[in-house]
């Protein structure tokens, strides 16, 4: 069989494309380079409990149409990401919200909240980065609480060196509402995220433990490519490295142990404490299981690419990248490494979208 379309990597991007393009009548082939599909939300069953490999994976969106397409693949719950925070031996509701401010500050109703804040922030009508962001948004109590610790681990940096694109993520509430998203839907996939790559896929081809080669596409003569790698190894690093952040995983099956921590996830924000946070899966599909399993995470430097680091540096060299590639005429970047750019699920599956339209437009051109 003579494929037209190569897809490098089985992430929700990759597997999207290859189902909408063989959809739409098109052979496409999948190559991933792990021995498993799914790419980072990948999950794998331990001990009756699905683990989130690669990290936590929450499906979110206001989008009708995208939730109604991934349903199509699985049946979601009704989880709701609702994190704490543990600093110094308290803990924390999380995000800020109207408790976390009585907690810390004793008031009790969202004017209170709102006077408190407007008098402990320091004013800042120009913030450049991140610490001045968020001081100038909670003061510096609060900063240190949930901010300084986490991100300078999170991240490798200083705050005051990091954009303020990250921490604009993270909502700020003078309610008592916990939820850590805004979205209309949100949920975890009963029986784990793999599956529902594997429906995904469904009857498109996938070649597993396989590392991309200039030569393998050459030989093959495919007539587009999308790679949803990072941009920067693709072309050899000819112009630089990209910044990215890793992480370190490391799992505990606790016997005999209901609940370790009493929710799916605490996060660590004294500096001193190595790792970010401690995800307790069993609590993602509400088991009732009498053993748990916990995954303490450490940030990295080294290991898989998880989070691009959008700096003004890393975002010119992104973009210096992503014009050479503009001569190639059948070459697409997808997903959070192809493009650089921090991506929820549901912000992924639409990209998958626009850029299927794209390929399946040029495909059908006369000539």
């Amino acid at each position: 069989m003579r494929y037209e379309i190569l897809v490098v990597g089985s992430g929700l991007f990759g597997a999207v494309c290859a189902r909408e393009l063989t959809d739409k009548g098109f052979r496409c082939l999948v190559v991933e380079k792990r021995k498993h599909i799914g790419g980072n939300c990948y999950t794998e069953l331990s001990n009756g409990i699905n683990i989130h490999k690669y990290g936590p994976h929450i499906f979110h969106t206001s989008n009708h149409r995208i939730w109604n397409y991934i349903n199509n693949f699985g049946i979601f719950n009704n989880f709701i990401y609702r994190p704490k925070v543990s600093f110094k031996g308290r803990v924390f509701s999380f995000p800020i919200n109207l408790l976390t401010l009585y907690q810390i500050f004793g008031v009790t109703t969202p004017l209170e909240a709102f006077q408190k804040l407007e008098s402990v922030k320091i004013q800042n009508n120009n913030p450049t980065n991140l610490e001045e962001w968020i001081l100038s948004q909670v003061g510096q109590e609060l900063y240190d609480i949930f901010i300084k610790g986490y991100s300078t681990k999170q991240w490798g940096k200083e705050p005051r060196k990091l954009p303020i694109s990250i921490i604009k993520r993270i909502p700020i509430r003078l309610d008592f509402e916990d939820n850590y998203y805004f979205d209309n839907y949100q949920g975890i996939p009963i029986g784990g995220y793999s599956n529902v790559i594997k429906k995904i896929l469904g009857n498109v081809d996938v070649l597993l433990d396989f590392e991309y080669s200039h030569r393998f596409c050459e030989k093959l003569k495919f007539r587009k490519i999308i790679y949803c790698g990072e941009i920067d190894k693709f072309y050899d690093f000819k112009f630089g490295k990209l910044e990215y952040r890793s992480l370190k995983f490391d799992s505990c099956f606790l016997e005999n142990v209901e609940s370790y921590q009493g929710t799916a996830a605490v996060n660590y924000t004294d500096v001193n404490i190595p790792y970010t946070r401690i995800i307790e899966h069993k609590y993602f599909e509400f088991s009732k299981l009498p053993h748990t399993i916990i995954t303490k995470e450490y940030p990295s430097d080294r290991g898989e690419p998880y989070y691009p680091l959008n700096d003004r540096k890393n975002n010119v060299l992104y973009n210096r990248y992503l014009e050479h590639s503009k001569q190639f005429s059948n070459i697409y970047f997808g997903g959070r490494l192809g493009l650089y750019k921090y991506l929820n699920m549901d912000e992924t599956i639409n990209e998958a979208f626009i850029l299927v339209e794209k390929i399946v437009s040029e495909l059908q051109k006369p000539g």
